[in-house]
């Protein structure tokens, strides 16, 4: 990292430590969570960081290097070394490195904003993430339940696969919508309540040509826990992001002043 970043780095070091993010269970599971990383506020700007096109894959220095960062904070102070205090099965890409940056739209409150933090205000987001699914819409309809549908049904096999069928305290939910499907959403009128209820409420869903998905309860203990992200370039591509199914609460902090 160069200097610039270290506030971002610091900040979400010191997030991952409230004792409901589960800092412990994340870096020794036998699972897969990694820790990603969500910047918000004018800073993302100002270091350059991809919140468009790509913002989860290569080709920007300060992404990978503020989420390589956490990656050996974790391991070179957090202890989560190999064999020793990381115990995870397969792991995951992520842990080398998982960070972005929210895009800026006006649409939809920043998740940041959400919990309290004031707009344009520099902040992170800390995440125990079991990684990543693409999610498309089934058909053509333009309508936003037609959009949202497809996350419903994957939030309720990412609870089912990863939970082993054994019944879990409901969580949080998070996904990635990108500016195009923001805007057709939008464009029917649907606020951030609107997103979260649809999504929190859905308990059926049929997949053409595949079958159907139905839960039994809920996939996550309140609507206001399901988080949508405006990020990412064109296309009608979301992008589900399981949360850690051991048990991790999700945590924003406001990014330090070091300058003072």
């Amino acid at each position: 990292c160069v200097p610039a970043e270290l506030p971002v780095v610091l900040s979400a070091v010191e997030a991952c430590l409230e004792p409901s993010f589960n800092l412990l269970g994340l870096l020794t599971t036998t699972g897969t969570p990694a820790i990603a990383t969500i910047v918000h506020g004018p800073i993302a700007r100002e270091l350059g960081m991809n919140s468009g096109t790509n913002c989860l894959g290569p080709g920007n220095r300060a992404n990978a290097s503020i989420g390589r960062a956490m990656s050996l904070v974790m391991r070179n102070v957090g202890g989560a070394k190999e064999t020793v205090g990381d115990m995870a099965t397969m792991g995951q890409p992520g842990k080398y490195s998982f960070c972005f940056a929210e895009g800026e739209t006006n649409y939809l409150p920043s998740l940041a904003t959400r919990r309290g933090f004031g707009k344009g205000e520099n902040a992170v987001t800390v995440l125990g993430v079991s990684g990543t699914v693409e999610v498309l819409p089934f058909d053509d309809r333009d309508t936003a339940e037609a959009t949202l549908s497809p996350i419903a049904a994957a939030m309720m096999a990412g609870g089912a696969l990863a939970g082993a069928g054994r019944k879990r305290e409901p969580g949080e939910q998070i996904f990635l919508l990108p500016p195009e499907m923001a805007a057709g959403i939008q464009k029917h009128g649907w606020s951030l309540a609107d997103i979260q209820a649809f999504l929190f409420q859905t308990d059926k869903v049929a997949i053409p040509g595949i079958g159907a998905f139905h839960r039994e309860h809920p996939i996550a203990s309140a609507p206001e826990d399901i988080h949508p992200v405006i990020t990412g370039g064109p296309g009608i591509k979301m992008t589900y992001i399981p949360l850690w199914a051991g048990g991790s609460r999700s945590q924003t902090q406001s990014i330090r002043d070091l300058k003072g």
